[in-house]
């Protein structure tokens, strides 16, 4: 009986793997190690050298409650969940949209903000381009960022247009601007914030986006408790209102 015993431990053993907790590693280093893209404006992005937009000043909040620093590791779109559960950092924020394929490789949190897509083009081509079908042809330049959900969503029902991907997300509003693409692919947020911002440039479908998605941050898979962790300090900003003040600041 015993040796059948042993034989049951040392299975149960070997398919047992031992998972870190990110929240104590966390505190034991002193720094929240957060992975961002640095080019999704309002969300994330560079200025004077350093990172800015809502996404980072809610994770300099967050390590405030954690009683740590924060460290912004940069990443793009197309590694943002490969350089996660590779452990290059603790979370990923910055405008990341949650979907299906995120969600079974990695945890996501809970959603602070909905949005859709839509495009941003030059000043006077909002009711030129205001459909899929008005840019579905080989005749219209479309710019996309690569790795991301506008790229996917450019694949999926754009298979006509002539698609021009770039690595960096900020050089497409510029390639609109200067002509080189007709029409960025884009998200309410951030055609709202181009649209305010550059005269040149303005927004179609903003007010009627072809979709519609919520943005969250994700944390390592199987890391329940990080995801739990951030989850309450989200939720116990927004009872303080330090949300609501982040937010006229970025997304007003």
């Amino acid at each position: 009986m015993r040796k059948y015993l042993n034989i049951i431990l040392l299975v149960l053993t070997m398919n047992f793997t031992y998972t870190a907790d990110l929240v104590d590693d966390i505190i034991a280093r002193g720094t929240l190690r957060v992975g961002t893209t640095g080019d999704y404006k309002p969300f994330t992005y560079i200025e004077n050298d350093n990172y800015t937009g809502y996404d980072i000043e809610i994770a300099k909040l967050i390590a405030k409650e954690l009683g740590v620093k924060v460290e912004f590791i940069p990443t793009t779109w197309k590694n943002l969940v490969a350089d996660l559960n590779s452990e290059k950092y603790d979370v990923a924020m910055g405008g990341i949209t949650r979907t299906t394929y995120r969600q079974i490789n990695s945890e996501i949190s809970k959603p602070y903000l909905i949005f859709g897509k839509c495009f941003l083009v030059r000043k006077g081509d909002s009711s030129k381009y205001n459909s899929i079908e008005s840019i579905n042809n080989p005749n219209v330049k479309v710019g996309v960022n690569i790795g991301g959900t506008n790229e996917k969503f450019a694949n999926e029902y754009l298979n006509n247009a002539n698609i021009i991907r770039y690595k960096n997300n900020l050089d497409v509003p510029l390639a609109v601007e200067n002509g080189d693409v007709d029409v960025m692919i884009t998200e309410t947020p951030e055609a709202i914030v181009y649209e305010k911002t550059n005269e040149k440039l303005e927004g179609s479908l903003i007010d009627k986006p072809l979709t519609k998605s919520q943005m969250g941050y994700l944390i390592k898979k199987d890391q329940i408790h990080l995801l739990n962790t951030i989850n309450f300090i989200l939720e116990e900003l927004e009872v303080k209102g330090s949300v609501d003040e982040i937010k006229k600041s970025y997304l007003n």
